[in-house]
């Protein structure tokens, strides 16, 4: 009797067992789409034929005498702008986690700017405090926009609502940015980007914010080591302008209340996607704006 309430056992025990793998592996042919493939082959092959077409464009420019200076410009916009972003995009997208690393990513998908604060409050009383503490709200990226600040930056006339380039976290761009222009000189600039955090998102460790933030300080024009895009380049103690945004926002308000989680992330040496260097000790600034009175 014993043995066969045994063998019934193992046999009942065993049967979920075969039949995991079996569902396991109807999910994985589920999840196969044809779709999916010829995407990711298309990407690739765009990439490839960018880089073939730039390659053309740099051999035949030796052929052309004074157009080949021409052709050379247009050989930098093409790897600039096509060819290197298209190139990066491939690669990070096999190679690097698309999870929360505390840094933001560039729209190539190379790692952007640290994050380095957080905001607790909602969007009205973040916008009042920026406010009151001297911070310009940016413009948006568009045609008018990028040519102005072209043209404010070539004539160095001052453009205090310059728009900032996009940098993502949780797959989107920030929702506003907020800057201070220093000197008149659209070149150097204070300026911080905002993400509203996803619905019952946690920051590892369990904390909860509504708001998080990467703020640097814009010290130049020139170009960006990996693309040769033509980028703002920042200051490399991105502490620096994190203190800094969190001293204008209390001299302004002492209903703001900062907390800090210390070694949020490992202190590091790193570059953001535009090649410059940047280091960090690793703390993060928790700012409370949820006791800021609203008058605008």
């Amino acid at each position: 009797m014993s043995g066969e309430g045994t063998a019934a056992s193992d046999a009942s025990v065993q049967a979920p067992a075969s039949a995991g793998p079996a569902r396991a592996g109807e999910k994985r042919r589920r999840r196969f789409s044809v779709n999916a493939v010829l995407d990711e082959f298309f990407f690739v092959y765009a990439g490839l034929a960018s880089l073939w077409l730039a390659y053309v464009l740099f051999s035949e420019s030796f052929t052309l005498g004074w157009w080949g200076i021409l052709v050379m410009v247009a050989f930098w916009v093409l790897l600039a702008y096509l060819v290197l972003p298209r190139l990066h995009r491939v690669l990070t997208t096999i190679y690097v986690p698309d999870y929360f690393m505390g840094r933001t990513r560039t729209s190539d998908g190379l790692f952007g700017d640290p994050v380095n604060l957080a905001v607790l409050g909602d969007e009205k009383r973040l916008l009042q405090a920026m406010q009151d503490a001297g911070w310009t709200r940016a413009d948006e990226v568009t045609a008018a926009s990028s040519w102005r600040i072209i043209t404010s930056t070539i004539t160095r006339r001052s453009y205090d609502e310059a728009p900032v380039s996009p940098l993502f976290l949780f797959g989107r761009k920030q929702d506003f940015a907020f800057q201070q222009e220093v000197e008149g000189n659209p070149a150097k600039r204070h300026h911080v980007r905002f993400w509203r955090t996803p619905e019952g998102w946690l920051l590892p460790g369990g904390a909860r914010v509504d708001w998080l933030a990467a703020g640097t300080f814009d010290r130049a024009v020139g170009f960006s080591m990996f693309t040769l895009q033509v980028t703002h380049k920042i200051d490399a103690d991105t502490d620096v302008e994190r203190d800094h945004i969190v001293r204008t926002l209390r001299d302004a308000d002492t209903a703001i209340g900062v907390s800090v989680l210390a070694d949020f992330s490992t202190g590091y040496h790193s570059r953001n996607g535009g090649g410059d260097t940047i280091r960090t000790d690793g703390d993060l600034p928790v700012i409370d704006v949820s006791g800021v009175a609203v008058t605008t």
